[in-house]
């Protein structure tokens, strides 16, 4: 017989992995080969949704981490790779029943997901947005003057 139910029972000396212990988590500092692009002056941004937290880099120097909350069920945060298209100082925001006025350092990075301050909520760490970037407003407004447009936003679970 020929095919994947011939299978050699003498040829079964596959290494066997060991495991090992987890590390603690750490920023991901994707390599070139990653693809990701980044501006002209080296800054990015990376979220990671599984820790909930912020990454701000400049080239591979990480330059400053901030907890967060991302999107909760059913208002998933996106991921993939982004650029921030427009920054707002300041500006109203509302969806599916939430309206909220002067939201501060707003950075939209693809339709209406942003990062953006927040001082409706102090529950940092623990998903709860419509699928924005919760920041803490003083941590929103430092990645506020760090970013510009064009800036990437790489975001993963």
């Amino acid at each position: 017989p020929s095919g994947p139910a011939s299978l050699n029972s003498s040829n079964t000396s596959m290494p066997i992995a060991t495991p090992t212990d987890t590390p603690t988590p750490t920023p991901t500092v994707p390599p070139p080969s990653a693809g990701l692009v980044l501006p002209d002056d080296g800054r990015w941004v990376e979220v990671d949704l599984s820790d909930q937290v912020l990454y701000a880099y400049e080239w591979d120097n990480l330059m400053a981490t901030f907890i967060i909350s991302s999107g909760a069920w059913p208002y998933v945060t996106v991921t993939g790779e982004y650029h921030v298209y427009v920054k707002y100082l300041s500006a109203p925001m509302a969806g599916p029943g939430y309206y909220l006025p002067d939201v501060p350092y707003i950075m939209y990075f693809y339709d209406g997901y942003g990062l953006h301050g927040t001082y409706w909520h102090d529950n940092f760490g623990t998903p709860m947005s419509h699928g924005c970037v919760n920041l803490r407003t003083e941590d929103a407004g430092w990645l506020y003057d760090f970013t510009s447009v064009g800036t990437l936003v790489y975001i993963h679970d």
